[in-house]
């Protein structure tokens, strides 16, 4: 059976929404994520400081510039006639 303070409180995803980490911290960590790398020391401390709230919207950010960027790419490459 399952307690109610074996669940995640409502007031923990409170406080973690009150973190005053800043946006560009939680842009570094979402590319090192991007990346797959990083640190177990840096990623307590990121779990530590950063907002959720930050980590979602800088991965919806993140993800467009990355499939924006390969769609460039991709018409770049086949527009020089590269690809033919």
């Amino acid at each position: 059976m399952v307690k109610p303070e074996d669940t995640l409180p409502d007031r923990s995803l409170r406080a973690a929404a009150q973190r005053r980490g800043s946006f560009v911290q939680t842009a570094k960590a979402v590319a090192w994520s991007f990346f797959g790398v990083r640190r177990s020391k840096d990623q307590e401390q990121d779990l530590s400081t950063i907002n959720p709230l930050h980590v979602i919207v800088a991965g919806i950010v993140g993800g467009l510039i990355f499939v924006i960027a390969l769609v460039v790419l991709v018409r770049a490459i086949v527009g020089s006639g590269a690809a033919a």
